[in-house]
């Protein structure tokens, strides 16, 4: 398992920190792991999951 920082999470998603966190405040994205004070990270697996979720949205409408 590898976990990703706040900082690779953005270079893979293309999101704001501030995005990332309303899309995970809403349920729509990955929950972070608290790896202790001011240090979080995303479960590698679960980031690639959901871009390929998103993959598989934008084949299915043809868009």
């Amino acid at each position: 398992m590898r976990l990703l920082s706040k900082k690779d999470v953005r270079h893979r998603v293309l999101y704001s920190p501030a995005h990332i966190a309303r899309l995970e405040a809403a349920g729509q994205f990955p929950k972070r792991v608290r790896l202790g004070v001011g240090r979080v990270g995303w479960v590698e697996e679960e980031i690639e999951v959901w871009l390929r979720e998103r993959i598989a949205r934008r084949d299915a409408s043809g868009s």
